[in-house]
Parts: structure tokens; C-alpha cells; sequence
């Protein structure tokens, strides 16, 4: 399982950040506040433009995979079970390649 935070850097580019997914991390068995929760299969042209994320979201892929590509050129493959939290609502944000992608996205409380 990826475990990711995708967030904008001082750069006002997209960067991806490991996150701890150690079972004795802060973030998983704890409740966490949302907002709402969308299941996504179609692809919207947008995705593969530049774009920041429309807000702070976890991004859970169900099946299929994304790559995401930033500004210095690389990217990252995400699939089945592999999680990023979008918070790159600034900047020039990233592109998005998906493949039979089906995600859930989890609205963050502001």
C-alpha cells in the first residue's frame, strides 16, 4: 500500500511526501471529521491538464490505477488500496493518467 501526502512546496510546485503507515501511526485507527465522500469512475477532462486539487481530500484508489505527474518532471502510479491525501490546492498543481480508475474521494473538514 502507497501511502502518500501530495502537497505545494515553497516552489509553488506539487511535491509527494511518504507517510507513516505503521499501523501505530496517528492515522489509522482514529476517526478523523469529513465532510463527504464521492465515488468517482468516469474521467474528466481536466485530469490531464495541470491542476491543483480542488480541496483537501484523501484520495483512495478502488481499482484501476492514476499516475500523477509533477512539475520536476516525475510521477507516481497509484493503485488498487493505495492512498494520497490531495493538498495541493495552490500552485500549479499536477496531471492525472488514469487506467480504469475508480477512487473515492473524502472531503476534508477546513
Amino acid at each position: 500500500m502507497k501511502f502518500y501526502r501530495l502537497y505545494t512546496g515553497d516552489d509553488n510546485q506539487s511535491h509527494f511526501e511518504k507517510m507513516d503507515d505503521h499501523v501505530a501511526s496517528n492515522l489509522f485507527n482514529t476517526v478523523h471529521a469529513v465532510k463527504g465522500l464521492v465515488f468517482r469512475i468516469e474521467d474528466r477532462p481536466h485530469l490531464f491538464a495541470w491542476h491543483p486539487a480542488p480541496r483537501r481530500q484523501w484520495v483512495i484508489t478502488l481499482s484501476g490505477s492514476v499516475e500523477i505527474g509533477l512539475g520536476d518532471g516525475s510521477s507516481m502510479i497509484f493503485g488498487a488500496g493505495d492512498v494520497f491525501l490531495a493538498e495541493d490546492v495552490t500552485g500549479q498543481g499536477h496531471t492525472a493518467k488514469p487506467k480504469d480508475w475508480v477512487r473515492a474521494f473524502v472531503h476534508l473538514n477546513d
